[in-house]
């Protein structure tokens, strides 16, 4: 009996194993670039994501099955610029996988061509978490979801150039499908070009130019730093002056400071989704969109 069940185990992994003979292993470090590379590579590919939607991507706790997942992957894509730069160089280095370090035909920067904003001309710490390549939150721009898919099937087509073809269809399909979105996300949009809005931390400058709102203050006193109780006066009275209505903030920030700014003026704090999985209905990178768009315009009315 002993025999057939490790026979059984046995036919399990071989099947598995042949079942997934060809299949191009991805690992992106963002659920963002995980469904843009779905989308492209379709089922020639199996995709993970190192950090879940719902998380900070600037802070990711290294784990040993990170490592492992790397050390078996034909491809990795980072959002690049400094955003995981406290973790990701060495998880990439613990992997010892020479096809997947920077500079090999399997690392795909997924920032290449990205027109950066808010680039400093000079580094001062005392200004908080400066990104000294510009603001690295570019995939809040739904073109730029373009540019991170070229970038993406430049990559697998470096490593799998039998499949070329089947990439650049899906690419066409991608960039018509974000173009059709386009369409209706500006359309909800167009009421409120111009609508002032308080952000708790400066990560939404892509999506605010894209779509038209304008930031005028943020929660943080500077990027990184917790709310204080003179920024929340300064706040509490803009919004005031402004008639401001929403405030928005990300999952991963607490709601505390928000809270007592909608107590006090009656602006609405949303919950924004910064990434795909942030919540359950976010299934892909245009679910993310379809989900920001439609709370924001909500809020706005």
């Amino acid at each position: 009996m002993k025999s057939k069940i490790i026979l059984t185990i046995i036919t399990v992994i071989v099947s598995a194993k042949i079942s997934l003979a060809g299949t191009i292993h991805v690992v992106t470090t963002t659920q963002d670039t995980k469904s843009i590379a779905e989308l492209i590579g379709g089922n020639k590919i199996d995709v993970f994501a190192i950090a879940t939607g719902y998380q900070n991507p600037h802070f990711v706790d290294p784990k040993p099955s990170y490592i492992i997942k790397l050390s078996n992957a034909d491809l990795y894509v980072t959002l690049g610029l400094d955003l995981e730069a406290g973790w990701s160089p060495s998880l990439l280095t613990s992997s010892k996988n020479k096809k997947i370090q920077k500079g090999s035909d399997g690392y795909v920067d997924a920032s290449v061509g990205v027109s950066l904003q808010q680039v400093p001309s000079s580094i001062n710490r005392a200004e908080g978490d400066i990104h000294i390549y510009g603001n690295p939150h570019y995939w809040l721009d739904p073109l730029n979801g373009k540019t991170i898919a070229r970038n993406i099937c430049n990559g697998l087509e470096k490593i799998s150039s039998e499949n070329k073809d089947f990439f650049e269809a899906n690419l066409k399909i991608f960039y018509a499908q974000v173009d059709m979105k386009m369409k209706t996300w500006n359309a909800a949009m167009t009421s409120f070009k111009g609508a002032k809005v308080i952000a708790y931390h400066n990560e939404w400058c892509y999506f605010e130019s894209r779509f038209g709102f304008k930031i005028v203050d943020f929660m943080e006193p500077k990027p990184g730093i917790p709310p204080t109780p003179s920024q929340l006066v300064k706040i509490i009275k803009e919004v005031q002056e402004n008639n401001i209505k929403v405030i928005i903030t990300s999952p991963y920030f607490t709601a505390s400071s928000s809270d007592v700014v909608s107590k006090q003026t009656g602006a609405k704090t949303l919950v924004l989704a910064t990434s795909v999985g942030a919540f359950e209905s976010i299934k892909n990178y245009y679910d993310l969109f379809d989900y920001n768009i439609k709370l924001l315009t909500a809020g706005l009315k």
